[in-house]
């Protein structure tokens, strides 16, 4: 499987020079994050992926649209692979306002309000990783997979902090990390 880190987000472009929350809830990609996306294409375009799986933030479904335009590949929105909620950028669009933009993608599992409580103690992102983790070993298609999703749950899955459009193979049958950068 191929964790993808979406692209820069306005949040990230903000916070990366203030090292403040600049309090932009669910922020699109930046021109510099839609470049970003267009390289991870680019790489999962040597890569056998046939499916993407996408968090329901924005910036990660702006990103997988990118990705999907390039590659062809099937999207399914998935708030498992969520980021860890910490942030102004960590809270969500409801549901209805991402089926209006995006209407067809299949959103209605979706509940209307799918994105954690502030702040998500990284014991629960952990358990997310971990059900995560579970669920793609028992799929016999992981390899053919790639995740759009966050910092955090990257992080959490495999111990790395990954930059904005950064591509990281990850086996969902290696052992769990138990050190974190």
């Amino acid at each position: 499987m191929i964790l993808v880190r979406h692209g820069q987000s306005e949040f990230n472009a903000a916070f990366s020079v203030t090292r403040v929350d600049p309090g932009i809830h669910d922020p699109r990609l930046t021109d510099e994050g839609r470049r970003q996306a267009a390289l991870a294409a680019e790489a999962l375009a040597a890569m056998p992926v046939r499916r993407l799986v996408a968090s329901p933030y924005t910036r990660a479904i702006e990103t997988a649209e990118i990705i999907r335009g390039v590659l062809g590949l099937p999207l399914t929105v998935d708030p498992i692979v969520g980021e860890r909620a910490a942030y102004a950028c960590d809270v969500g669009s409801m549901t209805s306002q991402l089926k209006a933009r995006w209407p067809h993608l299949g959103l209605d599992h979706l509940d209307e309000r799918w994105w954690p409580e502030m702040e998500e103690p990284e014991h629960r992102l952990l358990d997310r990783c971990a059900r995560f983790r579970a669920a793609m070993a028992a799929r016999e298609d992981w390899r053919h997979v790639a995740v759009v999703t966050h910092w955090g749950f990257i992080r959490g899955l495999t111990g790395k902090r990954v930059g904005n459009g950064a591509v990281v193979p990850f086996d969902p049958n290696a052992p769990a990390p138990t050190v974190f950068e």
